[in-house]
């Protein structure tokens, strides 16, 4: 095996060269601060909302409902501290993100509640489940588009239809940063108050993501200082991340979202097929509804960090373990949440720059270190 084959995309997709070349454009041009009233400034406005356009195109939005985030990490934090000021309670899933878990999670120490609600064996949430964990205070619900550990589909439509009928007063906030990019999204049709996306998923710059914020809908911001994005999140906007952003939405656009996630889904398919002729390897997550572009293994008879450096030495680049704590290698909440074995998982998420090679090489690599882990370890 030569070269490198990076199968790590469900963590950062690297960037695409269009949107690459909308940043080079955007620097070239010598923008100025886009609230102000000259010359460099309103050409760097335009610029700015054209590209908000073009993201709320590509997920089903208004123009004016997409406030420019640094990420989902930020976009998250901001649904769950904005919607703090409606009610001293929330609730979540329990394979949400960390970044979810842990910014809901916070407000306990501030005279909230925290409710979690469980999944089956799949990572699936039940609607109706989710719908019973509102209370008279609570003020917003949060369930993921996806899951970005196990690539489990969430019956998002089925929670907020049963959400507003037991409540049509609480938000309902969908962190799409898993599906975004992968799988076709339409905010309003879904009908859900606030969707978290982040760019660098799918081929964007790093840096950059959105709040979709349903129209009508007011949120105390999480930034404050300046009337930036309608006073909606203060900060000089990231005008070449933005301009990227939306490049690499145009591209899914003019080029399909369906190509390529056709393409990812032959390849993923390619990559469980081969991994269940290996022994002691299952699957995690479920079985059809599921992302196209990941796939998650348990092997539970060898160390995770083991077959990571066996791979990464053959040049294939991986994840295990929780996606929020890879540095320690921590036990996913997600597995463990869905019942399973948390401590011995790998995902293999494929992406734009995906080769058929590149499956083949993975395949191929994970079969032979396993054999050459268990040999040493006999």
């Amino acid at each position: 095996m030569t070269g490198r084959h990076y199968l790590d995309h469900a963590s950062t997709s690297p960037i695409r060269p269009e949107a690459l070349a909308a940043m080079n454009r955007w620097w070239a041009a010598g923008h100025g601060d886009p609230s102000r009233m000259h010359a460099e400034a309103l050409g760097a406005r335009y610029e700015i909302e054209e590209a908000r356009q073009q993201v709320a195109d590509c997920f089903g939005a208004r123009s004016r409902e997409v406030v420019f985030t640094s990420g989902a990490t930020e976009s998250i934090a901001a649904a769950v501290q904005g919607a703090s000021h409606r009610g001293t309670h929330q609730a979540l899933s329990a394979v949400e993100h960390s970044a979810v878990r842990l910014s809901a999670q916070r407000l306990e120490g501030q005279n909230h509640q925290v409710t979690v609600v469980g999944v089956d064996s799949t990572g699936r949430v039940d609607p109706y489940e989710m719908a019973a964990a509102i209370g008279p205070n609570t003020a917003a619900i949060h369930c993921q588009w996806a899951n970005h550990e196990v690539g489990t589909v969430q019956p998002v439509a089925e929670v907020v239809a049963a959400c507003r009928e037991r409540s049509p007063d609480v938000l309902v906030h969908v962190d799409a940063a898993a599906a975004a990019g992968r799988v076709s999204i339409d905010f309003a049709e879904i009908g859900a108050d606030l969707m978290s996306i982040s760019a660098h998923k799918f081929g964007g710059p790093p840096g950059i993501g959105a709040l979709l914020v349903r129209r009508g809908l007011r949120l105390v911001p999480l930034l404050e200082g300046g009337d930036q994005e309608r006073a909606r999140r203060a900060g000089l906007e990231n005008g070449a991340a933005i301009a990227g952003f939306a490049a690499a939405c145009a591209v899914l656009e003019d080029r399909g979202l369906e190509q390529e996630a056709s393409r990812a889904q032959t390849q993923t398919d390619t990559l469980r097929d081969r991994a269940q002729r290996i022994e002691g390897v299952v699957l995690y997550g479920h079985r059809t509804q599921c992302l196209p572009h990941l796939v998650c293994l348990g092997i539970s008879d060898v160390e995770p960090q083991a077959v990571l450096i066996a791979l990464d030495r053959v040049g294939v680049a991986a994840h295990s373990g929780s996606s929020c704590a890879s540095e320690s290698l921590e036990p996913s909440p997600v597995l463990e949440a869905m019942g399973v074995d948390a401590h011995h998982s790998l995902r293999l998420s494929v992406g734009w720059t995906t080769t058929d090679d590149d499956v083949d090489a993975a395949a191929q690599a994970l079969q032979e270190a396993l054999a050459d882990l268990r040999r040493l370890r006999a």
